[in-house]
């Protein structure tokens, strides 16, 4: 398509180079390109189990190496609380939202800010509640003037009370990774946020460092970055061309969680550990997510020493068939690869091997929105375990809808991840994304159909090309807060 020169001007001022549009348009233009499921990943047939006589040993390993500062806690966080307040804003059939925001006010942990907040707006809270007063409510907890929490960040409501002490999310991941690594250790935090909430962030980290340092006795490497413009993605317009505002400026959107894979490329990082922002527990329900992230990136170790030995292998001792045996075990036995029948060369099998390499957890399937862990069929016919989204598979047909169906597990978004080579080196993340696994959406607009574009998901398709391990975790790992509601679950009672 021909670009005007102040859509030129706008995509350089974005970073966008023109090929890289013109290959958005035409994904837009094809439409969604389906992920073929073969089989869903179930437990024995690609979920491993990590039974207790092997905690002893991986929890020795991560201890190790969070000592040596090798650690570093990844959190998307730029989500902002809009949906969790949903239900109150779109009430269920009689009110019964409503009915219990205000019947169970005083367990949520903003009830003192809430009251604080309706007293000085000359508002009895008692009376409110009594009398039902809605509206004034939910102005002192949603709106400006107010407690503003429908423009907050997620990672900044308050979740969890304990005593007089109340925690937001953000905290609760510093607090949790500091218990992680060990008192005396350095605490490396990296959270990707919207540039508009960045200063609030900043500074409830100052607020808070010197309490958790007392408390926890270790350091924190506390970093953050914004998802970049040149991530942003185009729509398409009924008309086949690209959706304009009302400006006639090119309209650009953010390209959803597969955005942010260049933030977690640039964090150089060893290890990895990536975690939603809302799955996070108070300080005395911990233990079960400390010791299961520490089995995690004490896999992650094992299988990532295990790698990175055969890569000096097979670099200086190419044609020894013992060691090419043992790489192709490796790669067939651990890493789950379906290698055809045959033997490989010594650059056959570096080629295979050398990628980075994640260890992810999944969860007992228990009717949770998202994705899963699968057997997937690209399209040269290799199969592969992957984590794929509802939204990539075609639905309309009943053999893929009978697998999707068909899964034990569900991806709580709970993985450690190695991003250097065997010379310490970091990998080329974008050169390990599927494109295909792009996720095209219609939607309507002023009257009108268009089509968006997601970049390939962060632990979908933009993780399509790594080595992958799927690993079962307690359902008491997963707890996350989707809406206002969940914070009445007994799991963030404090």
């Amino acid at each position: 398509m021909n670009f005007t020169p102040a859509d030129l001007a706008q995509l350089t001022a974005h970073g966008l180079a023109v090929e890289e549009i013109e290959r958005q348009l035409a994904q837009l233009c094809g439409g969604q390109e389906w992920t073929r499921l073969v089989r869903p990943c179930t437990l024995g047939d690609g979920i491993r189990e990590l039974p207790a006589l092997q905690h002893g040993e991986l929890q020795e390993r991560f201890t190790f190496a969070a000592a040596e500062g090798r650690v570093t806690r990844f959190i998307p966080a730029s989500g902002a609380a809009t949906r969790m307040f949903q239900p109150l804003q779109e009430p269920a059939e009689g009110g019964s939202n409503l009915t219990l925001f205000i019947t169970e006010l005083d367990r949520f942990p903003f009830a003192a800010d809430l009251t604080v907040v309706l007293a000085r707006h000359g508002v009895d809270p008692v009376a409110a509640r009594r009398a039902g007063d809605l509206p004034q409510l939910l102005a002192a907890l949603l709106e400006p003037g107010g407690l503003d929490f429908a423009r907050m960040p997620k990672g900044l409501l308050p979740f969890h009370r304990c005593g007089n002490e109340v925690r937001t999310p953000f905290v609760e991941h510093l607090a949790e990774t500091a218990r992680l690594v060990g008192a005396g250790n350095t605490a490396r935090l990296h959270f990707t946020v919207s540039p508009e909430h960045r200063p609030l962030f900043e500074e409830h980290l100052r607020q808070w460092r010197e309490r958790l340092v007392t408390s926890y006795g270790a350091e924190f490497a506390v970093s953050f970055s914004v998802q970049q413009p040149s991530t942003d993605t185009l729509a398409l317009a009924a008309d086949g061309t690209p959706l304009r505002d009302p400006d006639g400026r090119l309209l650009l959107r953010p390209g959803g969680h597969g955005a942010l894979l260049g933030n977690l490329a640039a964090l150089d990082g060893d290890v990895v550990l990536v975690r939603n922002i809302d799955n996070v527990v108070p300080d005395a329900r911990k233990a079960d997510n400390l010791l299961w992230d520490q089995l995690l990136g004490g896999l992650l170790l094992e299988l990532v020493d295990a790698q990175r030995a055969l890569l000096e292998l097979l670099q200086h001792a190419p044609g020894d068939a013992a060691v090419r045996r043992w790489a192709t075990a490796f790669l067939r036995g651990e890493l789950g690869m379906a290698l055809p029948e045959g033997e490989f060369d010594g650059g056959q099998l570096r080629e295979l091997l050398d990628r980075p390499l994640r260890v992810c957890g999944m969860v007992k399937n228990s009717g949770e929105p998202g994705g899963g862990p699968f057997w997937v069929r690209d399209r040269d016919g290799r199969v592969s375990r992957q984590i794929v989204e509802s939204a990539q598979v075609d639905r309309s047909d009943p053999g893929q809808a009978a697998v999707l169906a068909a899964a034990t597990h569900f991806n709580p978004v709970d993985m450690a991840c190695s991003l250097r080579d065997g010379r310490g080196r970091p990998y080329d993340l974008a050169a390990f994304v599927d494109q295909g696994a792009a996720i095209i959406t219609g939607k309507v607009q002023n009257g009108q159909s268009i089509r968006i574009l997601e970049r390939p998901g962060l632990w979908n398709g933009g993780m399509a090309g790594w080595h992958t391990v799927f690993v079962e975790l307690p359902t008491s790992t997963f707890n996350p807060v989707k809406t206002i509601f969940d914070l009445l679950r007994p799991v963030h009672q404090g």
